[in-house]
C-alpha cells in the first residue's frame, strides 16, 4: 500500500526518532526507516533528503561532511532543539495512535518502538 494521505508529519517524525540514536548519512536513514517500521513505510530519497534539509535550516539538525572510501557524505544529527521538538512529536502521535487504537475497538494501542 502507498503512503497514503496521513502520514503528513510522518517523516519529520521517523527521521529525527532514528537519528536521536546515532548520526547517519541519507541514504543510510532511508534504509534505517524501512527497516525499524518493519517494511511498512518507506520514505524514498525525494522524500528524506527535502526533510533534512529543512529540519537543518530550522535548527532541529546539524551536519558534517565525512570522507568514506574516497567519497563525501554528509552525516546529519540531532541538536538539542531537534530533541526538544522530537518529544512533543512522540507525545502528539502517541496521543493519536491511542486515540485510532480505541475507535478501532482495541483497548489502549501498544505503542511502537520507534
Amino acid at each position: 500500500m502507498p503512503n497514503p494521505s496521513f502520514m503528513n508529519g510522518v517523516p519529520e517524525l521517523l527521521v529525527l526518532r532514528t537519528l536521536e540514536a546515532k548520526e547517519m548519512y541519507g541514504y543510510e536513514l532511508v534504509q534505517a526507516i524501512r527497516a525499524r517500521t518493519n517494511q511498512a513505510i518507506t520514505l524514498g530519497e525525494g522524500v528524506v533528503y527535502p526533510a533534512l534539509h529543512a529540519l537543518e535550516a530550522e535548527g532541529m539538525l546539524k551536519s558534517r561532511r565525512k570522507l568514506v572510501n574516497g567519497r563525501t557524505r554528509v552525516y546529519y544529527a540531532l541538536t538539542k532543539k531537534g530533541e526538544k521538538h522530537l518529544a512533543g512529536l512522540v507525545r502528539h502521535w502517541q496521543h493519536i495512535t491511542d486515540a485510532i487504537g480505541l475507535a478501532i475497538g482495541g483497548t489502549a494501542h501498544a505503542a511502537i518502538a520507534l
